[in-house]
């Protein structure tokens, strides 16, 4: 096969969460623009129906469907909804995140389970019925996960102080490996982007308090920017990923190795 062939994406399905805005939308453009069918999650029902207009003015074929993935019986909902419009899910790409900001002796508990709730347990919840129900029975498909270079290590103070987030995405990359190891044999890669600074929501306000600092800690000092995780993204749904498996990838202009 060709590179070209190798990385196509005509005909599979990909569902990404947390696609309203920012890195979600970015990935799921990209997907869109090799091939394949869209189904697009996010809370706010205005801001995703926006994404997807946007999505389907480039000739994508997109379904929006509104759901908070930190409430576990969404999972089942958003499955087959994408089952009912396209038949199958190849591909998901686990996005929808939560932060809060606050020291670590001060942290509130509502907080840190809301957190938890939606980068860890939502994230596991969906995987484990896209799993069960599109890929384990074909013996194939493609697993994403969103986590961070927060998740490959602690940040500095007086940038972050967000113990339920550092936390949350160190335990998605430690499932990413178990999922891969426990999946793979079956035909399923599971594999994680580890995100440094974009600017985005999430992000902004920590960039504009920190942003020289950040841009000392990174060698390629600047942060990232709108094309940066859509190759990645491509590459890790597609047959030219398909021997990688179980491995987390920082994309963070080398901040993770200093």
């Amino acid at each position: 096969m060709s590179v070209k062939q190798l990385l196509d994406l005509h005909g599979r399905v990909a569902l990404i969460t947390g696609a309203s805005r920012g890195l979600g939308l970015q990935m799921a453009d990209a997907l869109g623009e090799m091939g394949a069918h869209l189904v697009i999650s996010a809370r706010k029902a205005a801001d995703l129906q926006s994404a997807a207009e946007s999505l389907q003015a480039k000739g994508y074929r997109v379904l929006a469907v509104p759901a908070d993935i930190g409430k576990p019986d969404s999972a089942n909902a958003v499955v087959d909804a994408a089952l009912a419009e396209f038949g199958q899910i190849d591909i998901l790409v686990n996005n929808a995140g939560a932060t809060w900001g606050a020291p670590a002796e001060d942290h509130p508990l509502d907080a840190w389970q809301k957190v938890v709730d939606v980068n860890l347990t939502g994230l596991f919840v969906l995987t484990q019925a896209v799993a069960k129900r599109c890929m384990l029975p074909r013996g194939d498909g493609r697993i994403i996960n969103i986590a961070s270079v927060a998740g490959l290590g602690a940040s500095p103070a007086e940038v972050l102080r967000a113990a339920a987030y550092h936390a949350s995405k160190g335990a998605v990359v430690n499932l990413t490996r178990a999922l891969a190891a426990e999946w793979g044999a079956q035909g399923i890669t599971v594999n994680s982007i580890c995100p440094g600074f974009f600017p985005t929501k999430m992000a902004d306000k920590i960039i504009e308090r920190s942003h020289d600092l950040l841009l000392r800690l990174t060698p390629r000092g600047r942060m990232g920017e709108d094309e940066d995780l859509k190759g990645l993204v491509v590459l890790l749904a597609s047959d030219a990923g398909r021997h990688i498996n179980g491995q987390n990838i920082a994309v963070d202009g080398g901040m993770s190795v200093l």
